[in-house]
């Protein structure tokens, strides 16, 4: 089945930049969409990111806009998220998501439903 794979996470200072890394393997890398959600400490996972299969489309959570990018290469069936400029409120465990259906609603890359496949998470720590 599909494995998903985060790494790159860390403890930086505000400020700083790290860059994340999903590692697929299993059926149809090409075709997935793909997410990146987060979970705060003590609060519910939610939306940090996503791109459609072709990654001509993203998409961003408010709180994240202009400061993170997500990037997927397809030959290397892995997806990225570049974040800059961090801040102590972007600590969190961060997860990477595959969703094989897709959608023309944008809504439907904000729901953590609409994914399949999950990764184990990395450790994302922003001091302050």
């Amino acid at each position: 089945q599909v494995q998903l794979v985060e790494s790159g996470g860390g403890l930086v200072q505000a400020g700083g930049s790290l860059r994340l890394s999903c590692a697929v393997s299993g059926r149809t890398f090409s075709n997935y969409d793909m997410g990146w959600f987060r979970q705060p400490p003590g609060k519910e996972r939610e939306f940090v990111s996503a791109v459609r299969w072709s990654g001509e489309r993203t998409y961003y959570a408010d709180s994240v806009k202009g400061r993170f990018t997500i990037s997927r290469d397809n030959a290397k069936t892995t997806v990225y998220l570049q974040m800059n400029n961090l801040k102590p409120e972007d600590t969190a465990v961060y997860y990477c998501a595959a969703s094989p259906r897709g959608s023309y609603v944008s809504s439907y890359y904000y729901t953590s439903t609409s994914y399949d496949y999950w990764g184990q998470g990395t450790q994302v720590t922003v001091s302050s």
